[in-house]
């Protein structure tokens, strides 16, 4: 089977809700991720084959096939076109994905994958929202096949995260000293100027505008979101916008164009888990990956996994028994922040020049996903 190369990976800073980054259209946060990307890469964009971005919630400025509107939006070739992959939080990794199997199979050389999301002005579940004047108030409750097999339990990622908490022995004080060290390392990696060669100033904003100086007692002083719970919104990534953007090339791409690859898919993989769980499914999807590869933790130098809530990363961490130092190095989606559709494809912006910055091999992401599900992909640093 043919290689698939990562050649460039670009992302915007991640705005805050209401930050930075509120105003600008999603068209237009996808369109400036876009354009760094060809530019950086000295790519001709008549060359891309397909651009696959990730989105959640495609309603308003994110309706109408954004891959598309983006590529448009940035001025590029109307002859490229674009499709739209919902994954839920894996969006825009299974962008990736796609783009590479595509490459893989031999079907396409040259394809942009990414994802952006506007949470500031399409609030998540949104879809959902304005579905319910049209008699459907969630996904899940009009279907029988659906109540046949789980019945009537809450589907609620709040509600997972407080299960995963409770199963794994999670305290409370547990999260929070994580949510901390999530900051620090991300106020770190700001300082040290780790996240420059990735990102692109978009609307004046130049740097992530999530991370702070952690307050304890502030921290401890937070309601949690369910009554009778310990999950707080301190503990949770951070609602947010943001967009980023790779280019995913053969081997004959990179040789006809004068490509210079940066890193090649070792393995890509999704499984899933127990859907009303919901957020457990990195932990089979890893085991699945490295069975599949051969490979073990100790093979692995970086990792990235989406801190959609502490106990989740965590409970990861404890069935995994992977080394902490190695994990997240640069904070995570609490710090950070996690526009949806477009975290996909920042994390593995930022692993890609995380393993350049330390000269590491192999790195592997993954995230949870709605629906109980989670991607896997581990790359390999080449040069």
């Amino acid at each position: 089977m043919a290689e698939a190369y990562l050649v460039e990976a670009v992302r915007s800073p991640v705005g805050r809700r209401g930050g930075g980054l509120a105003g600008v259209h999603a068209a237009d946060l996808g369109a400036a991720v876009l354009t760094a990307l060809v530019e950086r890469s000295g790519i001709d964009p008549a060359a891309v084959e397909d651009v696959v971005f990730g989105c959640v919630d495609t309603v308003g400025s994110q309706a109408g096939d954004v891959a598309r509107t983006c590529w448009l939006a940035a001025g590029l070739p109307e002859e490229v076109p674009g499709v739209t992959v919902d994954r839920q939080c894996g969006s825009s990794q299974q962008a990736v994905h796609f783009a590479a199997q595509a490459v893989m199979s031999g079907t396409a050389d040259l394809v942009v994958a990414g994802g952006v999301q506007t949470m500031s002005s399409i609030p998540i579940s949104s879809a959902m929202t304005l579905a319910q004047p049209l008699g459907f108030p969630d996904p899940f409750s009009g279907s029988t096949g659906w109540r046949a097999r789980y019945g009537t339990q809450e589907i609620n990622q709040i509600r997972s995260a407080e299960m995963i908490a409770e199963n794994w022995g999670i305290s409370r004080e547990d999260m929070e000293a994580f949510a901390v060290t999530s900051h620090v390392r991300a106020l770190r990696a700001r300082a040290e100027g780790r996240f420059a060669r990735e990102i692109v100033p978009v609307a004046g904003v130049e740097h992530d505008e999530g991370p702070r100086e952690p307050n304890l007692e502030k921290i401890r002083s937070l309601k949690p979101v369910h009554e009778g719970g310990i999950v707080t919104a301190a503990v949770s990534s951070q609602i947010s916008d943001g967009a980023a953007a790779l280019l995913v090339a053969s081997a004959d791409a990179v040789r006809r164009f004068g490509l210079t690859p940066r890193a090649r898919i070792h393995h890509l993989s999704a499984r899933g888990a127990d859907p009303v769980w919901m957020l457990t499914a990195p932990i089979p999807a890893t085991a699945y990956a490295l069975e599949k590869t051969g490979m073990t933790l100790d093979d692995i130098d970086l990792v990235e996994i989406n801190e959609a809530f502490a106990s989740v990363a965590q409970a990861w961490l404890q069935e995994t028994k992977a080394d902490p130092e190695k994990v997240n190095v640069n904070g995570g989606a609490i710090a950070l922040g996690h526009p949806l559709g477009a975290t996909g494809a920042r994390l593995m912006t930022t692993l890609l020049h995380e393993l350049e910055r330390t000269g590491g091999r192999f790195g592997l992401q993954t995230m949870c996903e709605g629906g109980g599900q989670a991607n896997v992909t581990i790359l390999e640093r080449l040069g």
